[in-house]
């Protein structure tokens, strides 16, 4: 980060129902993942959200997994963790662009999904933002806040776009 230079973080979200997330992470880099997984597991539980962990094979699973998810279980929200680091061929923006795409279109449909699939050039910079940097509690706080947002217009009727006389 260049010197002076500051990110913007909105306060955290609060609740009077406690949110359900699930964590979806894939482990392939284990520690990298075990670090993710305690930073969003810290935030949510500050949130006093509960949460449950699933493991999948990799990132292009976690999207299958998520959707599987908010079509049959009652979770509130949702967090992506995994990481990809650039090897030596183009799967590397196959896993990265594939698994992004299906996040965001799961969030267009409505899933609260906070996105931590690192997707860096090389294990350093992954080990530097699944730690100091935190990404996974920043993951959570998306999703807590996207939670907060579904849960604030939940109930607002839309009506068919027009009304009747009288």
């Amino acid at each position: 980060m260049m010197a002076g230079q500051s990110h913007y973080t909105p306060p955290m979200p609060e609740f009077d129902d406690a949110p359900s997330v699930l964590i979806v992470v894939a482990p392939y880099y284990k520690d990298i993942a075990d670090d993710l997984l305690a930073g969003a597991r810290r935030t949510l539980e500050a949130a006093g959200a509960t949460h449950e962990t699933i493991e999948v094979p990799g990132a292009l699973e976690i999207p299958t997994a998520i959707s599987i998810a908010h079509r049959t279980a009652e979770f509130d929200g949702f967090v992506a963790l995994g990481c990809v680091i650039r090897g030596e061929t183009s799967h590397y923006d196959t896993v990265c662009n594939d698994s992004s795409r299906g996040l965001t279109m799961l969030g267009l449909s409505g899933a609260c999904i906070g996105n931590g699939i690192l997707t860096v050039e090389n294990y350093d910079q992954a080990a530097v933002r699944a730690g100091e940097q935190d990404k996974g509690g920043g993951a959570a706080a998306a999703a807590l806040h996207l939670v907060a947002l579904s849960r604030k217009w939940r109930n607002t009727p839309k009506g068919i776009g027009f009304k009747p006389k009288g």
